[in-house]
C-alpha cells in the first residue's frame, strides 16, 4: 500500500516546486494537496502570527489527517508556531518545510545564508534556526536577504522575473559558506542563483522529502 502525504499548502506557488521533489526522490508515494491560500493572505497582514490563525491553521491540519494521511508536509514557512501545535496534537509525523534544508546547511559552514520572498515567514524561519542551532550546540550565524516584489511577480505568473530578481539579490550572500532558498516557491530560481555564486545553494522542497520518506520508512 502506497503512503499517503498530506501537503498542507497556504499558497498555490508552493506545490509544483514539491510535487517535482517527490518525483524525483519518491515517486512511490500518494501525495494529497490540502489548499487554502487565505492563510498565506491572511498571515501577510498580521506582524504577528495570532491564536486564531493558529487554531485555523491547526483545524486545518486535523482534517489532513482525517484523510487518512500517514504523514502531513506543510509547504509555507511562515506558520512555525502552528505547526508545532499540529505536530504535537497527531500520531503521524508532521514535517516544517525547512528542518531538513537547516541540517544540511549546518554541515556545510556555520556562516549560513538565506534569500526569502515572503517578509512574514522571516521572523518565523530565524527563530526555527536559531532554536535549531541550539539545539545542535552550534554557533552558526543567520544572514537573511529578502528580495521585495519576488513573489508577488510570481504569483502573476512571471517565473522568469521572480527568478531574476532572486538571483540578483545572491551576490549579497556571497561570502557565506552556504545560501538557503528560504521557500519551496523560491526553489525554482535555484538554476539562477547557483550561476551567480560558487557557494552551495540549498533548496528546501527536495530535503523536506528525503526527510519524511526517513521518517516513514521508520514508522514502518
Amino acid at each position: 500500500m502506497r503512503s499517503r502525504i498530506v501537503l498542507l499548502h497556504a499558497t498555490p506557488v508552493a506545490m509544483t516546486p514539491i510535487h517535482t521533489a517527490f518525483n524525483e526522490v519518491w515517486p512511490e508515494a500518494e501525495t494529497v494537496n490540502l489548499l487554502d491560500d487565505g492563510l498565506s493572505l491572511d498571515r501577510a497582514r498580521e506582524a504577528e502570527l495570532s491564536p486564531a490563525l493558529t487554531e485555523r491553521f491547526v483545524r486545518l491540519g486535523r482534517y489532513a489527517y482525517d484523510m487518512q494521511a500517514q504523514g502531513i508536509l506543510i509547504t509555507c514557512s511562515a506558520f512555525g508556531p502552528a505547526i508545532d501545535k499540529l505536530a504535537a496534537a497527531l500520531p503521524i509525523p508532521v514535517l516544517k518545510p525547512n528542518e531538513a534544508m537547516f541540517h544540511q546547511a549546518l554541515a556545510q559552514g556555520k556562516n549560513i545564508g538565506m534569500l526569502a520572498t515572503f517578509g512574514p515567514a522571516v521572523e518565523t524561519m530565524t527563530e526555527e534556526f536559531n532554536d535549531y542551532v541550539k539545539q545542535h550546540h552550534s554557533s552558526a550565524r543567520l544572514t537573511t536577504v529578502l528580495v521585495d516584489k519576488a513573489i508577488d511577480l510570481l504569483k502573476q505568473g512571471d517565473a522568469e522575473s521572480h527568478n531574476r530578481l532572486v538571483a540578483e539579490r545572491a551576490q549579497d550572500l556571497a561570502g557565506c559558506d552556504v545560501i538557503m532558498l528560504a521557500h519551496f516557491s523560491t526553489s525554482r530560481a535555484a538554476a539562477s542563483v547557483r550561476q551567480q555564486v560558487s557557494v552551495p545553494v540549498l533548496t528546501a522542497p527536495h530535503a523536506a522529502v528525503q526527510q519524511m520518506k526517513a521518517r516513514i520508512a521508520g514508522k514502518e
